[in-house]
């Protein structure tokens, strides 16, 4: 099972789009083309075949596709390793594309590991310099960019509009035009997105909870709030051990992340480092390099001076923090909604009495803040050019989606059965709702308050069984302690929910593929950044954050922002 996305209206939607497929295809939207509404006659009988033209339509004869794939440990050990008469080449997915798209599934190649291994991209690269590409290939933005530019894959944008479901085209559009336009070259459509939540990125104050109860402090609602905990988390002993030797808030030597990073508390200053924003005029700007982040940036450097911060920070990765963190010794961290489940497990493993709880970010002026959201989509599939049926991946994703999430979903069967919970990987696309996760969290939550858990299903019920387990006190139920902190009554997905409620989220506004000079010069960029602020923050003259906006825009930064911005204009033609 994967934590990620999708919203309870969307259950309703799919209802009634399914039902018009089913239906009558004509009654889809303008993009439906009269070819969609055909249906040819079986010889000799009164079934009727539905012809591969509609989005759910079967191809008969079969055709077969083929693609290049990777076989993940998970995958391996706790999917195909547990289930009997299932292969990665046969199995219920690669059965289910066949039988009701008419669809055979041919793996070119398949390398162990993950998709972002060295082994898998080594791989794919040799591929794509080949120029033997596989009928549907999985690319990243970069990559699709090389090909569209080369004239390898296939137009997508009048087909997307033909073929794509209801479902599939409500799902993909939950996080707006962001995903299609990284997908988009010249004005075209030239792969499809696999939309990946951005929303499961926002970030929260995870804060030892026990430890605010036992110095009397409140959770916060301003920065202020925020560096009064860290103080006196600091200061106050609140570990009791006599000793001055626990810390207000963790942070790694990479700054940023999804776990022990410093993009919440920036946020509460209003800024935002590593993301591309609009300015007043309506222009990209660089938030890394924007003045708020020097008030947040002297924030920090207060912090260290005051021993609030380890004062080795900046040798130190996520895993030598979370020892820290696993000893106790930190009492606050930013982090994603996941955090519970690592590194704060560890702290609980050793502590059964440390609790923590996801708090919303704060702002320093007591106003709503902007919550970032980095753009998260990063797989693309396009299709080689002149391949007959390039529609079919479109296909797939529809009955990828519609039985994981539609009207006829089997969840228990192909997304997360009891015994397999990650079979969805099975499938050689994967796509799934951006708000799949707050929608399973406000699913729980309504049946909590009306106390009545029978109406459940799907991911819900799932989730909702372990908050079960670690409310029975069970030694299993122990290592559950970081479900119930996402999805239990003060749960992160709750914060989410607000958050999403009060439109509170600031994505970033450049999604393209890496321009010519970001390709040059970005991680030169990107180092001399984390190096400035890291020295700024033990110590450093403020001065030094001048110097750095100086030098990023001579060093490449300048060129950039042009072409990023060029970028953006390209979109809104």
């Amino acid at each position: 099972m994967k934590l990620s996305k999708h919203k309870m209206k969307a259950v309703s939607v799919s209802l009634l789009a399914f039902t018009t497929l089913l239906s009558a295809c004509s009654s889809q939207d303008d993009s439906t083309s009269t070819g969609q509404n055909e249906a040819v006659s079986t010889a000799g009988n009164n079934d009727v075949k539905v012809v591969h033209a509609e989005p759910l339509g079967k191809y008969d004869p079969p055709i077969e596709v083929s693609f290049v794939r990777n076989l993940s440990d998970v995958v391996e050990n706790n999917v195909l390793g547990v289930l009997k008469g299932e292969t990665f080449e046969d199995n219920r997915w690669t059965r289910l594309y066949k039988e009701q798209l008419g669809i055979s599934i041919k793996n070119r190649w398949v390398v162990k590991g993950s998709d972002t291994s060295e082994q898998y991209l080594q791989k794919l690269n040799v591929t794509l310099a080949s120029g033997d590409l596989p009928d549907v290939i999985p690319v990243n933005a970069t990559q699709l960019k090389q090909l569209a530019d080369s004239g390898q894959i296939e137009d997508m944008t009048a087909l997307y509009k033909q073929y794509a479901s209801p479902l599939t085209k409500e799902i993909l559009s939950q996080e707006g035009t962001s995903p299609f336009d990284a997908a988009t070259i010249e004005g075209k459509l030239m792969a499809i997105p696999q939309v990946d939540s951005s929303l499961e990125r926002a970030m929260f104050i995870w804060i030892r909870t026990d430890w605010l109860n036992k110095l009397g402090l409140q959770p916060p609602k301003t920065m202020v709030d925020v560096l009064a905990i860290s103080k006196a988390f600091a200061e106050k002993d609140p570990d009791g051990n006599g000793k001055k030797d626990t810390y207000g808030l963790g942070l790694t030597k990479s700054l940023w992340g999804g776990a022990i990073g410093l993009e919440g508390f920036m946020a509460g200053y209003k800024a935002y480092p590593n993301m591309w924003l609009t300015d007043a005029s309506g222009k990209l700007v660089f938030g890394g390099i924007q003045p708020e982040v020097k008030k947040a940036l002297q924030a920090l450097q207060n912090m260290f001076k005051n021993g609030e911060l380890d004062q080795e920070f900046g040798i130190k990765d996520g895993g030598k923090v979370s020892e820290h963190i696993a000893a106790g010794k930190i009492g606050m961290e930013y982090g994603e909604q996941w955090n519970s489940i690592w590194p704060l497990q560890l702290n609980r493993n050793n502590d059964p009495n440390a609790q923590w709880r996801a708090y919303p970010i704060v702002s320093e002026s007591g106003d709503t803040p902007k919550v970032p959201l980095r753009f998260s989509t990063s797989k693309f599939f396009a299709v080689k050019k002149g391949f007959k049926h390039p529609e079919a991946v479109i296909k797939l994703f529809n009955l990828h989606l519609e039985k994981n999430f539609g009207t006829t979903a089997e969840f228990d069967k192909y997304y997360a059965p009891p015994e397999a919970e990650s079979v969805w990987q099975l499938s050689p696309v994967t796509p799934s709702p951006v708000k799949k996760n707050v929608e399973a969290f406000r699913a729980i939550d309504a049946a909590r308050k009306a106390n009545n858990f029978s109406t459940l299903k799907g991911e819900a019920k799932t989730i909702q069984g372990k908050i079960e387990a670690f409310n029975s006190g069970s030694k299993e139920g122990f290592a559950l302690w970081g479900w119930e902190r996402i999805y239990g009554p003060e749960g992160s997905e709750g914060v989410v929910d607000q958050y999403d409620k009060n439109n509170q989220f600031l994505m970033d506004k450049f999604v393209g593929a890496p321009t010519p000079t970001m390709v040059d010069r970005k991680s030169t960029l990107e180092k001399l950044m984390n190096e400035t602020y890291t020295k700024i923050i033990m110590g450093g003259s403020m001065d030094e954050f001048d110097k750095f906006v100086k030098d990023w825009t001579k060093l490449g930064g300048e060129q950039i922002t042009n072409e990023v911005n060029e970028w953006y204009k390209s979109t809104k033609k």
